[in-house]
């Protein structure tokens, strides 16, 4: 009887895996690895990212990704996400270069927190630094052209900022997710920073000339943005604005390009940020979730950027512009709620920087992508594996 079930069951899983989603094959991963053009790309962008600081970097690409949506032709964006200023190659290879810095003693930044966290300080052309960048520019770019090829149904960007992160922590001999301070009652404690309390002596490596008891117990990534109410908030408002900024920019002719651009303006307004402006919050993780999840169920739009009709779209969530953004909007909270409780397990109690923003995307893109695999969304709009 139960051989008589396999058959079904194959069927059935079949049936699943069919709706929207499209798995990537191979030859196209092993074709884009051996592309010399994506690998001298990454090599140079890895570089730039040292050379300037990860964070500086990174703005750049928030303004090349300003340019391509709000210009409709979408060069910028495929500059400012391809090889040399894709963030998996110099941002990543920045916030690997400061780990190395930070690690050799070349950093005396000023940073209230161990140097190998200060992504926005910029470290010039010394010859190793910038060969570190590189080397993590090319690696970030293998597992980001791994994950694309392959079409997991994830942003592959973030995939690799959170790979790479891990690793530099593995080869520079930093510890993989940190030591929580006594002083703190378990990984989401913030009270001992809202206290101002040390380490102990000893407890963890200090750096540029600090010992272990000159170092707060707990480093929240944004001081001024780690309470889950403002997340939360920031969140919802940020994705409801993404969401309406595409919905105005597709209703106008700017076609799927519009979906990001809510992300490069929130990646250039980091230039505050890394000029020493205060409070100024972190929330591209954000936009770009309010503005993906606003278009993944915007019934009209889905209309107007395919060839599909209504009677189409068969999966239950696809609502009309209202429901649409509010939906969007739950999703800029719940990107800013996942970014907010990984930087208290891998950010706050550790020595290099680990993007909170990367890994909210990862969990976002994945749950939409998922949702396209059940059958629940009608595509995941740039997810691979998930358009139309």
């Amino acid at each position: 009887m139960s051989v008589e079930l396999l058959p079904e069951l194959a069927v059935a899983a079949d049936t699943v895996l069919q709706v929207g989603y499209e798995p990537g094959a191979p030859t196209d991963v092993i074709e884009s690895l051996t592309n010399p053009a994506i690998l001298l790309g990454a090599l140079a962008g890895g570089a730039f990212g040292a050379a300037l600081g990860a964070l500086p970097a990174f703005i750049f690409t928030g303004f090349l990704v300003i340019g391509g949506s709000l210009g409709g032709g979408g060069f910028g964006v495929d500059v400012g996400f391809g090889p040399v200023f894709g963030p998996h190659i110099s941002f990543a290879g920045g916030v690997a270069a400061a780990g190395y810095a930070a690690n050799k003693g070349y950093m005396e930044s000023g940073f209230d927190y161990h140097n190998a966290k200060d992504i926005g300080f910029a470290l010039g052309s010394k010859p190793d630094v910038l060969a570190v960048g590189a080397v993590f520019g090319i690696f970030g770019v293998l597992i980001e052209q791994l994950s694309r090829q392959l079409a997991l149904p994830v942003d592959p960007i973030p995939v690799s900022i959170v790979i790479s992160a891990l690793v530099v922590r593995a080869v520079f001999g930093y510890s993989i997710v940190g030591k929580v301070s006594d002083k703190a009652n378990g990984y989401f404690d913030m009270g001992p920073f809202e206290r101002e309390e040390m380490r102990e002596p000893g407890e963890v490596k200090g750096d540029g000339g600090k010992a272990s008891e000159d170092r707060l117990a707990v480093e929240p990534w944004l001081p001024n943005m780690y309470k889950w109410s403002h997340v939360a908030a920031i969140g919802f408002f940020t994705g409801l604005g993404a969401g309406v900024i595409t919905y105005n920019m597709i209703s106008g002719g700017h076609g799927l390009i519009a979906v990001f651009a809510g992300f490069g303006i929130s990646a250039a307004s980091l230039l505050f940020l890394n000029l020493g402006v205060d409070r100024i919050p972190v929330t591209h993780h954000m936009t770009l979730a309010g503005a993906t999840a606003f278009l993944a169920t915007w019934q009209e739009g889905i209309l107007m950027l395919t060839d599909l009709s209504a009677g189409d779209l068969t999966a239950p969530l696809a609502f009309g512009a209202a429901p649409a953004l509010l939906f969007g909007a739950l999703f800029g909270l719940f990107s800013a709620v996942v970014g907010e409780a990984s930087q208290r397990v891998f950010y706050a109690h550790s020595d290099t920087h680990f993007d909170p923003p990367a890994a909210a995307i990862v969990v976002w893109t994945l749950t939409i992508g998922l949702l396209v695999i059940a059958g629940l969304l009608n595509w995941g709009v740039w997810i691979p594996g998930t358009g139309i």
